[in-house]
């Protein structure tokens, strides 16, 4: 698939903070790509760099072919973007607009746009179709925000943490939206820190680590090109080098991020024995112990954890 996204090599510093350093990518069209990372690894920036708002101190982003700032109005009309914070600057909502006529004027600036009462049925706001943007609750905020991006029908979709602050019934039926778009083409680029929603909606992931892409490709291809091992969890600091002394030759163990552990090396069922004989004459109780496929949070802890 030919990419929707693009970036090169882009840099981006705030003073003395390098946000992105020497950031590259790319999310395929026709997909969704989720960029995961931890709290300042420069996953907003991107999107910001991507969508235009801001510009690179050295590299490229291209997106639909077309530079985000140089190009930025025949892209208007393509590219939908909600942005992280659900507050009404970020959203580009005044406080005393009303839920229904801010969403019909977003319409009204659109050539195709999609009904405006389907999308609150959809996203449950209709019953809060007539309130006050600063009268809604965190979550209706969010889902107003994701509603605004969708309405013109756009191409091309950054959502930044959109199910952050989301409960369990609005995070599934935003998923179930996003599927959705995906099948009918739309190109989507999200970030998050969940990673069972990257796991469900992904066809590609980047993992981003102090600024630049340390890890890309589906989710079972990352899980896949892991190294066997046994992942539990239990109480964070326990003394990994005296449970390498209790393994297997070959085995060694670490503990990869607080109270998640790795063992590494020689895995049969002789050092699955080992490691849970260890943990039983320390009384701690290893949770989620497994020797299958690593799932994408035991890959992302692996790769975060070590820089």
């Amino acid at each position: 698939m030919s990419a929707a996204v693009d970036v090169r090599d882009v840099r981006k510093s705030y003073g003395a903070t390098n946000a992105l350093a020497g950031l590259s990518l790319q999310a395929p069209e026709h997909a969704i790509t989720a960029i995961l990372g931890r709290n300042g690894a420069g996953k907003t920036t991107t999107v910001a760099v991507c969508t235009g708002r801001l510009r690179a101190d050295t590299g490229a982003a291209t997106i639909l072919g077309l530079d985000p700032r140089r190009d930025a109005r025949r892209l208007h009309a393509r590219v939908g973007v909600m942005p992280q914070s659900a507050g009404s600057g970020a959203a580009g909502v005044y406080p005393s607009a009303r839920v229904r006529e801010v969403l019909d004027l977003y319409a009204a600036l659109a050539a195709h746009p999609l009904d405006p009462a389907t999308l609150l049925e959809r996203l449950d706001l209709t019953a809060v179709s007539a309130t006050p943007w600063r009268r809604l609750s965190g979550g209706e905020q969010q889902r107003l925000s994701l509603a605004l991006a969708l309405v013109g029908r756009p191409e091309l979709l950054f959502l930044d943490e959109p199910t952050s602050g989301l409960d369990v019934h609005a995070r599934r039926a935003v998923w179930s939206l996003l599927e959705e778009l995906r099948a009918a083409d739309v190109t989507v680029v999200l970030t998050t820190h969940s990673m069972d929603e990257a796991e469900r909606l992904a066809d590609h992931v980047v993992v981003i680590d102090h600024g630049r892409a340390i890890a890309a490709g589906a989710v079972t291809d990352l899980s896949m090109a892991a190294a066997p091992a046994i992942t539990f969890e239990a109480t964070a600091g326990l003394p990994v080098a005296q449970l390498t002394a209790a393994l297997p030759e070959g085995a060694v163990a670490r503990e990869a991020g607080p109270g998640h552990y790795v063992v590494e090396g020689t895995v049969d069922a002789t050092t699955v024995a080992a490691v849970t004989a260890w943990c039983a004459d320390r009384g701690v109780l290893p949770r989620r112990l497994d020797t299958q496929q690593r799932s994408l949070e035991d890959v992302f802890v692996e790769l975060t954890g070590q820089t």
